[in-house]
């Protein structure tokens, strides 16, 4: 019932003066500002709205416990905030926030952002695209846009990034083919593996994936991907060189579409756990609008993902033309002959591509061999909230879960790789 455009400070008072009626606390209302658009049936009783706040947007959801301010002024666009959420001050737009997760000040929080169940981040953190899994904890000082961060059990055994930390996210090709996937989402869900750290002062060069149990010394700069499990890394910083850089040839293509698949494949996963799991622990409407929130954040990083693959494939024609251009073609590790025809695949095949991510997120609701795992976790829910119910499964129901999720990652990656041949192992 908020006001239109134009109604002036008396709109905006009548807004306040509603939400402080129905229980949501603002110690100095007259210095909050409440958009036109902004739905007062979706503010619950209970949330905190600090002095200097905006909150904007017909999106946006605060539920009982929500506070935002706490620290220094915040603008909220948009944004759904699930019980308990502390946003300490900054600008955040078109995020999801679960029970529990926090930001400190100086925050920059943007669109395609999940932060699920008391994940955080101190200060002056940055974040757009990025999914972090439960517990997931950031330092101050980073930037970390275009990963997802899985790994760790609880509160007190969780990935952590360190202080001083960067997601190196734009290449000097001009391409965003870079989001990085630290653990995956088939394991992940369950709540079950190894944490990852990522020593301060350093930083990823996407696009990365790195296995569970993965520590990254600190102050380096990480290149490479880490497959192996429980692995202690580090960069050989104190060794120097350099090599030519032809703007636009790409030498090597494989391991970016490997990565890029893979990524897109966990989101795909990860849109399935929450319209087949998540889904099962809506206790009512503003729950409703918090879950189709997380759906529609999830699908957006999905669109993102497609999109800069798409403008990726889409530079292989630049780049086969460099190719034929410069003698040898290619580094020492590929041929010129097959480097060049998985460039000319990946050029012709980009629709084709997107429309075969596109049907896996349009149907998430098929749970593609999950309802063994399903009906363990209806066994065991009984009234439980989701963070209980998923640590209540026995280690058996637990790798249901996972087989189910990796065999929808798995059907995304067999079904590129057809179109793909020779980008295939």
């Amino acid at each position: 019932m908020g006001s239109k455009e134009g109604d002036g400070a008396g709109g905006i008072m009548d807004l306040r003066n509603l939400l402080a009626e129905k229980g949501v606390r603002m110690p100095d209302p007259g210095s909050v500002f409440i958009g036109p658009g902004v739905d007062p049936d979706r503010i619950a009783p209970g949330a905190v709205i600090h002095p200097g706040c905006r909150v904007t947007g017909p999106r946006t959801l605060l539920m009982e416990g929500a506070e935002v301010g706490e620290e220094a002024p915040a603008t909220i666009s948009d944004c759904l905030l699930g019980p308990g959420v502390r946003l300490k001050g900054g600008f955040f737009e078109r995020a999801v926030f679960l029970d529990g997760a926090s930001m400190g000040s100086s925050a920059h929080v943007r669109a395609g952002t999940i932060l699920e169940e008391r994940a955080s981040g101190a200060h002056a953190v940055g974040l757009k695209h990025t999914i972090l899994f439960p517990f997931v904890t950031l330092g101050s000082l980073v930037n970390f846009c275009d990963v997802l961060m899985a790994g760790g059990t609880s509160h007190e055994n969780h990935s952590e990034v360190g202080s001083s930390y960067i997601h190196f996210n734009y290449t000097p090709q001009q391409d965003k083919a870079t989001a990085s996937l630290l653990g995956d989402v088939p394991s992940g869900v369950t709540l079950r593996e190894n944490s990852i750290f990522l020593g301060g002062q350093g930083g990823l060069v996407g696009p990365v994936v790195l296995a569970f149990g993965t520590v990254i010394a600190a102050g380096s700069i990480w290149r490479r991907d880490q497959p192996k499990r429980d692995r202690l890394v580090f960069d050989g910083s104190g060794k120097r060189g350099e090599m030519a850089h032809v703007p636009g040839h790409y030498k090597s293509v494989k391991r970016i579409v490997a990565n890029n698949v893979e990524y897109i494949g966990n989101l795909i996963a990860l849109l399935h756990w929450y319209g087949n799991v998540r889904s099962r622990f809506i206790r009512g409407p503003l729950d409703q609008a918090l879950h189709q929130g997380l759906v529609e954040n999830c699908v957006d990083a999905i669109h993102e993902r497609v999109s800069r693959f798409r403008q990726f494939c889409g530079k292989m024609k630049r780049s086969l033309e460099i190719q034929e251009s410069l003698a040898g073609g290619a580094d020492s590790s590929t041929s010129g002959a097959i480097l060049k025809a998985q460039k000319t695949q990946l050029l012709e095949k980009r629709d084709e591509l997107a429309e075969v991510f596109s049907r896996f997120t349009d149907h998430p609701g098929e749970t593609g061999g999950g309802e063994a795992f399903l009906g363990a976790l209806d066994r065991v829910r009984d009234g439980r909230d989701y963070l209980s119910a998923i640590r209540s499964l026995s280690h058996e129901d637990a790798q249901l879960a996972t087989l189910w999720l990796s065999a929808v990652v798995s059907g995304v990656r067999g079904r590129v790789f057809e179109m793909l041949p020779t980008l295939r192992d």
